[in-house]
């Protein structure tokens, strides 16, 4: 059997192993913290439970692309959904209107001519073509035969850029980027074949993972146990090994050797060639890889409410205090925050009432200066009297928007760039890595191939974010070597 090491036990590291293992490979998934998951990641207090990453997923029905992937990697079986309101699983809040975006192309077309009559075939076309540049990526729509001069021409062109070409109302245009938070779209950079990638996941269908996204953590790494290998938590790779021509292994912060045939990275692309002091590693690469941007950073307020207070909401409702959607990552302390994306868990089938809430926003990593380098739960007085001041806040855009959700609260907590940079260990604590740019194609993009052959990489920042961005990602990666054949008709498609 062949050793294959995987650096990191977030879902992209945990379904590579897995795949790995249904064909033959003795894997060991090595995780530095003491929980595996990354994003995928739970956490308790005061007896209820919060996600810290994957609020929801799209297409997970029966036959669409997310439920044929779960079902290949065995994961289907131990995790229960929730469907989200099909009439309006996302709801953005926008200049005083609510606009919902209803699954399936004839009930969101109708939703919106709703508010924008006169624009019914200016919404057609913008579905139409939504359909087109994701059924032209062959992992979103699990087909081979796809036409990839499609998605490359809709990568070189920002989402912005084409919607403005094809809608003519500006409030319209506002509505439907009004997912930015979804992807950390910027204006004039982010492609558009990521926003349609994004929009038709969750157009196609979405649920919540009832009791949270960590049981797809843990389904996982139980699978890949039960194939022989194994998931070993608190082991900081601290070296990958080579020779003069491949990786031969990995050391951990406590010496102990790994022996590797091959090795996958699923941590940051940078991280990664951190641990290598090699030849085979240019330092033309290793420049390239510094110089790409990251995404923007969030602060989260998780909210406990008081019993039976708050009726479950089921939707996920966008928010936005300005006359923009667009950079809202941009901001003084007065215009903070400019939106809010707000959100429940689903801790059982059909609650009636939500036991906690979720508020995200964005926040600029610059924000945390004053405590770079220090430990969590060692920041100190200011940093704590930093997160109350940053969460009153939240609360008080939230509390102009739904009157009256203040006094259900029983407690919260928050989370900082630098919280998710501990927990990830993605730099500056971005939401989703590595930036995609059409200003930057080329230069931008990382492959799963390194110079060393028996190195690969996956993860959000090699082809996606999200459940599917980053299974799709780790379908690739795997393809490097059990070929994108042999892929396919595993997941029998």
């Amino acid at each position: 059997m062949k050793k294959c090491v995987i650096i990191g036990s977030g879902l992209g590291g945990l379904s590579c192993g897995c795949i790995l293992a249904k064909n033959g490979y003795e894997v060991t998934v090595l995780e530095q913290g003491n929980q595996i998951g990354g994003c995928l990641q739970c956490f308790h207090r005061s007896d209820v439970v919060f996600d810290t990453g994957m609020h929801y997923i799209g297409s997970a029905d029966k036959g669409q692309t997310l439920n044929t992937i779960l079902h290949f990697l065995g994961v289907d079986e131990n995790c229960k959904l929730a469907s989200l309101d099909r009439t309006g699983y996302d709801i953005i809040s926008y200049g005083g209107e609510h606009y919902r975006f209803a699954n399936g192309k004839e009930a969101f077309i109708n939703s919106l001519a709703e508010h924008f009559p006169k624009n019914r075939d200016e919404l057609e076309r913008y579905y139409d073509l939504i359909g087109l540049v994701a059924q032209s990526s062959p992992m979103h729509s699990l087909n081979r035969h796809v036409d990839l001069n499609v998605h490359a021409e809709y990568q070189m062109r920002s989402v912005d850029e084409v919607i403005d070409s094809i809608v003519s109302d500006p409030v319209l245009r506002q509505v439907l980027v009004g997912i930015l938070p979804l992807y950390a779209g910027e204006k004039g950079h982010t492609p558009f074949s990521t926003h349609a990638l994004i929009f038709d996941f969750y157009n196609q269908s979405a649920f919540r993972i009832v009791g949270g996204s960590s049981l797809v953590a843990d389904s996982l790494a139980n699978n890949i146990r039960k194939m022989g290998g194994q998931v070993l938590t608190c082991h900081k790779v601290q070296k990958i090994e080579c020779n003069d021509t491949e990786a031969t292994g990995v050391i951990t912060a406590d010496g102990e050797r790994f022996a590797a045939d091959l090795i996958i990275s699923a941590i940051h692309p940078t991280n990664t060639i951190e641990l290598i002091d090699s030849h085979l590693i240019r330092p033309a690469y290793r420049r390239r890889l510094l110089d790409i941007r990251n995404t923007t950073s969030a602060f989260t307020v998780y909210l406990k409410f008081k019993k039976d207070t708050v009726p479950y909401m089921n939707s996920n409702l966008y928010y936005y205090r300005n006359d923009s959607v667009w950079q809202c990552e941009d901001y003084q302390d007065a215009s903070w925050p400019k939106c809010l994306l707000y959100m429940h868990f689903c801790h059982e089938d059909h609650p009636k009432y939500a036991q906690t809430g979720e508020i995200l926003t964005y926040m600029d990593f610059k924000e945390m200066e004053p405590w770079l380098g220090t430990q969590i739960g060692r920041r100190g007085n200011s940093y704590q009297e930093f997160k109350r001041r940053k969460a009153e806040k939240v609360i008080d855009a939230l509390e102009a928007e739904i009157p009256g959700i203040r006094n259900s609260i029983e407690s919260y907590y928050t989370s900082t760039p630098l919280t998710y940079l501990d927990y990830t260990g993605t730099p500056n604590g971005s939401m989703y890595g590595m930036a995609k740019d059409v200003n930057t194609l080329g230069t931008g993009s990382v492959s799963c191939r390194t110079n060393i052959p028996n190195l690969l990489l996956t993860g959000q920042s090699i082809t996606s974010h999200g459940m599917l961005g980053v299974l799709a990602g780790s379908l690739v990666t795997c393809s490097e070597v059990l070929t994108m054949d042999e892929i396919f008709s595993q997941l029998g498609v």
